[in-house]
């Protein structure tokens, strides 16, 4: 989905990003966030327990100014890494995951799973690190994530497809089949984690792990 540039609606845009009960909040956030330069763009919809948001892929917001930061509540602190977990710049968008990565808030999870499919090393890396009990039975956020991909699995479908495209274009050279590139430990464990949820074997848009191929990520 694309955003309308009609700059009015820029911050109606951001607030759709969350669940209504935190639109006050979000708004405290976007007070303390510089101008953006343009439009977020191409938004995702997701069903976050029962309720619809829609997230934007990229926002391009400079970072507010530390001090301003600092005035804003722990959940305030939490949406504002979310947005600029949404950031152009890869390494931004990398500082921000890093700060929500653990978190046990439903509602950041679709902000951790849409990064989970794109291409940047250290986000994958970042992404495992914050998430060490995703393979845990019974652990607090294999539930959470667990629950949000059967809620949205076309979402995840697609996620898993783009991490094969993103795999296989930037890093067939290091990882000769998916099942060693990072990104794919990590929809292993997403696809365990649905599985224990909906208490079936979760369907599969991956190359099989190496054991099960020889190379490849086709």
């Amino acid at each position: 989905m694309e955003l309308p540039r009609d700059p009015l609606n820029v911050n109606d845009v951001l607030v759709a990003a969350f669940p209504a009960r935190l639109a006050v909040d979000v708004q405290s956030v976007l007070a303390v966030m510089p101008k953006a330069r343009l439009a977020p763009v191409q938004l995702f919809e997701v069903d976050v327990q029962g309720e619809t948001v829609a997230i934007p892929t990229r926002i391009y917001n400079e970072e507010p100014d530390a001090n301003l930061e600092r005035t804003l509540t722990g959940t305030q602190r939490v949406i504002l890494h979310g947005l600029y977990s949404r950031h152009s710049d890869g390494q931004v968008r990398q500082r921000h995951l890093e700060q929500i990565v653990a978190s046990s808030e439903p509602w950041v999870v679709p902000f951790v799973v849409q990064l989970a499919g794109e291409y940047v090393l250290e986000i994958l890396d970042a992404i495992g690190r914050g998430l060490p009990d995703l393979l845990a039975p019974g652990s607090v956020r294999r539930g959470l994530y667990g629950e949000f991909i059967a809620r949205n699995p076309a979402f995840f479908a697609r996620t898993e497809r783009r991490a094969v495209s993103y795999g296989s274009c930037y890093y067939r050279w290091k990882y000769a089949a998916f099942g060693t590139y990072p990104g794919s430990a990590l929809m292993e464990a997403f696809r365990a984690a649905a599985s224990e949820h909906a208490g079936v074997r979760w369907p599969r848009h991956t190359p099989p792990p190496p054991a099960d191929v020889a190379d490849g990520f086709a």
